[in-house]
């Protein structure tokens, strides 16, 4: 009589063995040919050629050897091209920033005013408005004044005319802090209240 299986062992099972199915590939025919076509370098043709193959074959030059130098240049060439695009962002965007020169570069500069102006004739952007050409303490004051603010009158000085360096630190001064009140260049009202209660 059989025993029964105990129950805290597994039963045995049958191992199954994975099977694995072959399937010509076109690319195993074209193997096959080039094998054929092309043996093994110190083996002959396994085929004979057919008979209608042309008598009269013309053998290729061999292929130059890769001048050393070539791939270092390439290399140079991968190195420096994202420089180079850099470069010429860099310089864009530096011309976007700096509109002003190339503006004053096309425009003639104005003509210098005299800083007293006849008692008749008042100043149409508002008393007290400064312009190129102008001097004295009120000049000294919006220089030290622009001093200030950083990178607006870089290298500038606390004394002098209102010449061109302090028009385009005005200018600049205007358009970094949107003031629109005024002709550019020109310290006027609106550029005089901003600028002073920036500095206090």
């Amino acid at each position: 009589m059989p025993t029964a299986p105990d129950p805290g062992r597994p039963r045995p099972a049958r191992v199954v063995e994975p099977v694995r199915v072959l399937r010509a590939r076109p690319t195993d025919a074209l193997a096959e040919l080039m094998r054929e076509l092309m043996p093994e370098p110190g083996e002959g043709p396994r085929t004979t050629p057919p008979a209608d193959a042309e008598e009269d074959t013309e053998e290729l030059p061999p292929v130059p050897a890769e001048d050393p130098a070539a791939p270092r240049s390439r290399r140079r060439l991968r190195a420096v091209a994202p420089a180079l695009a850099a470069a010429a962002l860099a310089g864009f965007g530096c011309a976007l920033l700096l509109p002003d020169r190339q503006e004053s570069a096309a425009r003639p500069a104005p003509a210098p005013v005299p800083t007293t102006a006849p008692a008749t004739a008042a100043d149409p952007d508002g008393p007290g408005t400064l312009r190129r050409g102008d001097s004295g303490p009120e000049v000294t004051e919006l220089r030290r004044r622009l001093l200030r603010i950083p990178d607006v009158f870089r290298d500038g000085s606390a004394t002098g005319p209102y010449d061109a360096p302090l028009t385009e630190a005005v200018a600049r001064f205007q358009l970094w802090y949107g003031i629109r009140g005024d002709e550019t260049g020109v310290y006027g009202d609106d550029t005089r209240r901003d600028l002073e209660s920036r500095t206090g």
